[in-house]
């Protein structure tokens, strides 16, 4: 029993841990689980005890398997289990799943028949596009660029812009979007 209860102990301090690294505040993760924020306080400090009511949510919230809430030991099982997203013709694979700041997405456009009849368009945030393979059409305000493998755009997305295949292959990327603008920032430790 005490086992049990040093488990369930281990629970509140990780859970504010993981709402600390992801820079969500209680209100906000209050909006997206739908548990009251006096719940999450509580649960955080020890004060409540965690049940699956309270656990699924918020793993689900946080992207993280519910093994990782409550400390169980590891399996050894390192598949991830990505649930690609179909829009506009496109493919989106999620790389994070995190209420709030950056989130990373693997990226497929097919290819267009006939003649493509852009519509670029504008929305709040700031992204950054690494193309993996295939060429990618980008139309950003005035300009019209085709970024081959390894090249790199970032751009505010409040400029209109358009994505699409350039050629009869698809295009992948990798996207980085920050839906309050959030810029991508690198950093190179020098030698």
């Amino acid at each position: 029993m005490d086992e049990l209860n040093d488990v369930l102990a281990a629970v509140g301090p990780r859970l504010r841990e993981l709402r600390r690294q992801r820079s969500v505040t209680l209100a906000e993760l209050a909006a997206t689980t739908g548990i009251s924020e006096s719940t999450l306080s509580r649960l955080e400090s020890g004060g409540r005890r965690p049940n699956l009511e309270l656990l699924l949510p918020l793993a689900r919230v946080y992207g993280v398997p519910l093994d990782e809430l409550v400390g169980a030991p590891h399996t050894g099982d390192p598949r991830v289990h990505i649930r690609p997203v179909r829009r506009f013709g496109m493919t989106f694979m999620p790389l994070t799943r995190r209420a709030g700041g950056m989130q990373a997405y693997k990226l497929v456009i097919p290819p267009r028949g006939g003649e493509v009849d852009p519509d670029p368009k504008v929305h709040e945030g700031y992204e950054w596009l690494y193309v993996l393979d295939g060429r990618l059409r980008l139309l950003l305000g005035d300009q019209d660029l085709v970024l081959k493998p390894g090249e790199v755009a970032e751009f505010d997305t409040h400029v209109p812009h358009w994505l699409g295949a350039a050629g009869a292959e698809p295009v992948e990327l990798l996207v980085l979007f920050g839906q309050q603008g959030e810029r991508a920032h690198l950093r190179a430790r020098s030698t």
